[in-house]
């Protein structure tokens, strides 16, 4: 790709935006639930809860967790007995999600380093592909898409929980201000990191609308897709099926 990209609100290459993401969470990346509890309320980990609700992991499955990092989704799936897969294209990320596994004692994980646009798993190798709130910070979501759709079996599905733009009428315009004004000052009170969660905040703000990502689902193959609006579409579960 030659076009230039949003970082943010920057217009940069797309080489230089998967640069800057990754120094964005090497920065964040000791801090990063620490963050997600006080940027939400602690709501977060009700929203993971209800996503791997709706992935239903199994015992034996394969499942690919992209964007997985520190392994809040992951865990959630290893414990209910199905094999997950933690990828992640920063490497501080996985670092962290490792310690807190081995601290965990869990089982049933493997880790491993990859950029979700260009996967080197096989074909057709997982029962299951999730992405918690990593899509938006790929630099070519349509291309991690067509990815996720190959490495999934045939019957196999696609679940991914990310931040939308709610409908409810005043909420919106109260979680813009609240996003805009309190999530920067809190990173650099917290993680040190002012800039790095304003271009978080900027990433929701540039990320598709629910019918517009919807769309971009299923023109990667997926059929049978939907979506599940949490908050009125504060944040959203999308779905899809490899058929």
């Amino acid at each position: 790709m030659s076009e230039q990209v949003n970082f943010g609100e920057q217009l940069v290459t797309p080489d230089e935006k998967t640069r800057r993401v990754g120094q964005v969470f090497s920065s964040v990346a000791r801090r990063y639930d620490v963050m997600n509890d006080l940027m939400s309320g602690g709501m977060h980990r009700l929203w993971k809860d209800r996503f791997v609700a709706r992935v239903k992991p199994r015992a034996g499955e394969q499942i690919l967790d992209m964007a997985g990092g520190t392994g809040d989704v992951a865990f959630r799936m290893a414990r209910r007995g199905a094999h997950v897969t933690v990828s992640d294209i920063n490497a501080d990320m996985l670092a962290v999600g490792m310690e807190r596994a081995e601290a965990r004692g869990l089982e049933n994980l493997s880790w491993k380093q990859e950029n979700a646009e260009s996967l080197s798993f096989p074909d057709q190798g997982f029962d299951a592909y999730t992405i918690a709130f990593g899509i938006r910070n790929v630099t070519d979501i349509p291309a991690a898409l067509r990815e996720a759709h190959r490495v999934l079996k045939h019957g196999g599905r696609f679940y991914c929980l990310e931040f939308s733009t709610t409908e409810w009428p005043g909420f919106g315009a109260l979680y813009d201000r609240y996003s805009e004004k309190v999530i920067p000052k809190v990173g650099k009170a917290v993680a040190n990191d002012e800039a790095s969660y304003r271009y978080l905040v900027e990433s929701i703000r540039r990320f598709p609308k629910m019918p517009e990502f919807r769309r971009m689902i299923a023109d990667a193959g997926f059929q049978r897709t939907s979506v599940e609006p949490i908050l009125g579409g504060l944040v959203a579960i999308h779905c899809g099926w490899r058929i």
